[in-house]
């Protein structure tokens, strides 16, 4: 089933998410074939787990830590979030690695924690500006996946991928469609060479400037599975309409 993930970043009181499920829910309810994702910030978890149940719609979380406690402060572990209903968690998105400085090592950690722990994680891929203009595309994104999923190439199919070029991310220039499949292309044959029993579970997204306008165009591509939303995710009738473009 294909996936439309919203990537709420830091944006929205618990106060504002009641208001924005309350008028998502009714625009989305009549859709049985497709999986809806919304990944808020850690302080409206508990406000979105409340309104969000009883649907069918999933909550996520936007990141989390390899240990299960400890002296981490400001970290939030993978069974404090199980324990509030998420069924995902985002790893590795560009703002964590670029903004934060997480490398591909510790990226690795949190998806072991993930598997070990039950929780689905959606792993974020992708180029800078100067990789693509250089033509290394395949080789940063391959770079990613190889040391990402290092001891756990036998789970492939517990994973989801989102392609997300960062020179696209909330600049309104996204990738174009063509350019979109030729990646995650190379991401499925990446993985078919990763894991020598893929089951072609894993979904491969994008990410990066998707709007209401162009989103159904990136799901007309063979190898795009869903959609990893930001910006566009913030107003529940633009996500609404993401979400039902195709």
């Amino acid at each position: 089933m294909r996936l439309i993930a919203a990537n709420w970043k830091m944006n929205k009181t618990p106060g504002e998410t009641k208001d924005y499920i309350k008028k998502f829910l009714p625009l989305v309810s009549d859709l049985r074939d497709r999986e809806i994702l919304i990944c808020p910030p850690f302080t409206s978890i508990p406000a979105s787990a409340e309104f969000l149940k009883g649907t069918s719609i999933k909550l996520g979380a936007q990141n989390c830590y390899f240990e299960d406690s400890g002296a981490y402060t400001g970290e939030i572990s993978i069974p404090m979030l199980l324990e509030l209903g998420c069924e995902y968690v985002i790893v590795g998105h560009s703002e964590r690695r670029h903004i934060f400085g997480e490398d591909d090592e510790l990226i690795n950690k949190k998806l072991i924690a993930c598997i070990e722990k039950g929780i689905r994680p959606i792993l974020c891929v992708g180029e800078r500006l100067e990789d693509r203009e250089a033509g290394m595309t395949e080789k940063v994104v391959e770079t990613q996946l190889r040391i990402a999923l290092s001891r756990l190439e036998n789970h492939t199919d517990s994973i989801d991928i989102a392609y997300e070029p960062v020179w696209a991310i909330g600049t309104g220039v996204p990738a174009t469609p063509e350019d979109a499949q030729k990646v995650h292309r190379f991401i499925r044959e990446m993985l078919k060479s990763i894991n020598s029993n893929f089951e072609n579970k894993t979904r491969i997204l994008y990410g990066g400037s998707v709007k209401p306008d162009n989103a159904g165009e990136f799901m007309k591509k063979e190898d795009i599975d869903g959609l990893l939303v930001g910006g566009a995710s913030l107003d529940p009738e633009s996500f609404a309409r993401i979400v039902k473009s195709f």
